[in-house]
């Protein structure tokens, strides 16, 4: 990737048109806008005004002389006597916060204050987007605008795993523009994990030397690499120096971005424990992870040796001493306790300190490490998995696994992140699936990160305070390069940046994506990928009464749906979506958006349908299906949809429990024949049923069984596999079909979730 993002900030200074300058073209959304008629027009007659004592300011000042040299090569004097005033003006007003601002233009001047740094600089930004072009002579024209805002939330966050993947300072440099352009204000930089540790530690050389490095093996599926063997070369990856890990925090300081390092443990730590064993249960030596084969390698650290514990306070001096922020991430998710259990040392230290059980055991190795982090005066924080066992004292919990372990900790009155997998991870897909770069899974658009609301309602009004705000993670298994993180990132974290700042009251989809259409195109100026993501066609099936409709639904309100019916490419002259298409036979509906005569999709979306016997039949399930996914509501089974690869979109998810579900049919029927779709999804841990039951009923009482079919392919098939339980008999007069399908009591052995309970995905019962 080009070093075009070393030069700063003012590179991504939109080339708004002149015709839309008396838009509102800013986002996030202020708080206050005003708009009125006439510009402030930037060139040699303006002079920056700004009290030379307030040294604080002075950054500030010169990304926005740079910014300006930079778009029209005018050199604006500072503090000379002048016809037009260009003013920063540091204030004491107890009614604005520490980030708020106000900005105020007219024809003679601008006037930008606030009651910090951070103030100033986000009133820069703003001014910033509402310039007209970049790169020309002519003079910079500012709208006369009227601004109050300040963010909604303290912590705007985004996550940036460098460990699967390694990318360079620039690189980072280059996100922390992105941040700061949109008002985000903290970089959790995930420095550590098994598959490499990338911050040097002067007492520990091995950690970078051996655990930064490991074989290439890029030209391979994150979960299907092999392991590394002896005398094979280690080239891949790399490590941040500590005097660039200071380069970096300062760079980040003048945008306003706090960095929060993470630093792995207990688990996640198969690199430190290849560059120094004996930290690990069976201390046995073991080569860098290559990517998802976990089979007999160790990640976590010992909870029982001493010297653990040494070791990790020595790397957190150093790590603190580079790090000016209040927080520490120690991460503390997917701890595999399997080792734990066998390891003599961790049973001793269990019966020393009277814990019952490994949970409390990692809750010991947690409150153990927060309070060396608190005798440093820093504050620790961790993903939700620190609840188990009970939470430490003083921590603040970072809430992925959906929003309960938030909830639970706010109800605790400990602070609370809110970054839950839906919609807050960007490795996950945007778009398509179809036609998008392949992705870890999930389906997170533009839209449903917009419609966010970080705030749980099961929260009292009390407990709001508890909620410190939201952040965007993004996992690099599948992103190896700066365009394609660029693209992943790229508009999402700006919807999220409008929800974390914005007052819920002001946000509006439709102004949103208007707005967004401008950002697009300052992207597409300064060569920076992004997705457009948000011309996905959605097509959402109704069943009711044994009948199929569909509706078809774009995030963009001003494009056009194109479709057809018989499974061909939709073209400019196919037929336009304007009412629900009746579903009368099986058949595949295919999809695109049009805008301005130009079809937006890399591939058509397409969705497959099937009519049987059961289509909109009531179904009741023995244990209800999973929350998190449940397709297109309680009745997915019988909603005529096929499932695809994307997991928490066509199916109904079951965990621990078996999918016991009975289907009325609503009237007497003659079948003769029943299928159950499952899927196979082993980096997420489901599994095809070990087998499945059918059985069938006239009165709902009394069922007999008509097949039982058991699984044929093995646990450990890595592949994607969507596969048809099918039962063939006599047929027969029935209203009621029970079909149960056995779950998997655990993930087999080698996996990484090896133990613990698995998945069972199903996506349609069709009965014919």
């Amino acid at each position: 990737m080009p070093l075009r993002f070393v030069k700063s900030l003012l590179l991504f200074v939109c080339p708004f048109f002149v015709n839309a300058q008396l838009q509102n073209l800013i986002i996030p959304q202020p708080v206050q806008l005003k708009i009125k008629e006439g510009f402030f027009a930037i060139d040699k007659s303006a002079s920056v005004q700004y009290n030379t004592s307030q040294t604080a300011l002075k950054p500030a000042v010169d990304f926005f002389l740079n910014a300006v040299k930079e778009v029209s090569g005018v050199s604006l004097p500072v503090n000379k006597t002048a016809a037009k005033k260009i003013e920063f003006i540091l204030v004491n007003d107890k009614q604005l916060n520490n980030e708020a601002y106000t900005v105020n233009v007219s024809s003679s001047y601008i006037k930008i204050k606030g009651n910090s740094y951070a103030g100033i600089f986000y009133g820069i930004q703003s001014i910033l987007q509402t310039l007209p072009q970049v790169r020309t002579n002519a003079a910079l024209q500012v709208p006369c605008i009227q601004v109050i805002d300040e963010p909604r939330f303290k912590w705007r966050g985004m996550h940036l795993d460098v460990s699967r993947h390694f990318f360079s300072a620039d690189v980072v440099k280059q996100y922390i523009n992105l941040m700061a352009m949109y008002k985000m204000n903290t970089f959790h930089w995930h420095l550590v994990d098994d598959q490499g540790w990338r911050i040097e530690i002067k007492k520990y050389p091995k950690l970078t030397s051996t655990g930064a490095w490991r074989v290439d093996q890029n030209d391979k599926v994150w979960g299907s690499r092999p392991q590394a063997q002896p005398g094979e070369a280690a080239t891949y990856g790399g490590y941040y120096t500590q005097e660039q890990v200071k380069e970096i925090v300062a760079y980040a300081k003048a945008r306003n971005v706090t960095v929060v390092p993470e630093i792995e443990m207990p688990g996640h730590v198969a690199s430190a424990i290849a560059a120094y064993p004996q930290l690990s249960c069976t201390q046995q030596p073991q080569l860098p992870l290559t990517g998802g084969n976990y089979n007999n390698v160790s990640s976590n650290y010992c909870a029982g040796k001493e010297e653990v514990f040494s070791f990790l306070q020595d790397v957190l001096t150093e790590v603190i001493a580079l790090f000016p922020s209040k927080y520490i991430h120690i991460g503390g998710d997917e701890v595999d306790k399997g080792p734990w259990k066998k390891c003599e040392r961790c049973q001793a230290r269990m019966k020393k300190e009277g814990l019952k059980n490994e949970e409390e055991l990692q809750s010991y190795f947690i409150k153990r490490m927060e309070k060396f982090i608190v005798s440093k005066k820093r504050k620790m924080i961790g993903w939700d998995e620190i609840l188990e066992g009970g939470l430490a004292p003083e921590a603040t919990v970072m809430s992925w696994r959906g929003e309960a372990g938030g909830i639970e900790a706010a109800k605790m009155n400990h602070d609370v992140v809110m970054t839950p997998g839906s919609p807050c991870y960007f490795d996950h897909y945007q778009a398509g699936p179809e036609g998008e770069p392949l992705a870890i899974g999930g389906f997170n658009t533009v839209k449903k990160v917009y419609d966010y609301e970080p705030i749980p309602k099961e929260l009292s009004a009390e407990q709001h305070k508890y909620v410190l705000g939201a952040q965007g993670n993004v996992w690099t298994e599948y992103i190896s390069t700066a365009e394609h993180l660029e693209y992943m990132v790229l508009p999402r974290m700006l919807a999220l940046a409008e929800t974390v700042w914005s007052p819920a009251v002001k946000k509006d989809w439709n102004d949103f994506n208007r707005r967004l259409q401008f950002h697009f195109k300052a992207f597409e100026a300064k060569g920076l990928h992004y997705s457009p993501g948000n011309f996905t066609v959605d097509i959402k099936p109704a069943s009711k009464n044994g009948k199929l409709e569909v509706v078809l639904f774009s995030e963009v309100p001003t494009a056009s749906i194109l479709y057809t019916t018989d499974g061909t490419v939709p073209t400019v002259s196919s037929t336009v979506f304007t009412q629900p298409i009746a579903v009368a036979n099986s058949q595949t509906i295919r999809a695109v958006t049009m805008q301005n005569g130009k079809i937006m999709n890399l591939q058509p979306v397409e969705q497959r349908f099937v009519m049987h016997k059961a289509v909109g039949a009531n179904v009741q399930y023995a244990f209800a299906p999973s929350r998190s996914y449940m397709a297109d509501g309680i009745n997915s089974l019988t909603d005529g949809v096929r499932g695809k690869s994307a997991v928490n979109k066509f199916w109904h998810g079951f965990n621990k429990n078996n999918l016991v579900a009975t289907v009325d049919l609503g009237t007497e029927k003659t079948i003769s024949q029943i299928t159950l779709g499952c899927l196979q999804h082993y980096r997420d841990w489901i599994f095809l049923p070990t087998a499945v039951k059918f059985e069938v009923s006239a009165d709902g009482k009394t069922f007999t069984e008509v097949a039982y079919i058991n699984n044929d392919l093995s646990a450990n098939t890595l592949a994607l596999t969507i596969k048809d339980f099918t039962a063939k008999f006599a047929a027969a007069t029935v209203r009621y079909v029970r079909v149960t399908a056995f779950t998997l009591e655990a993930c087999p052995k080698g996996h990484p979730g090896e133990g613990k309970p698995a998945w069972t995905f199903a996506d349609e019962l069709i009965v014919e």
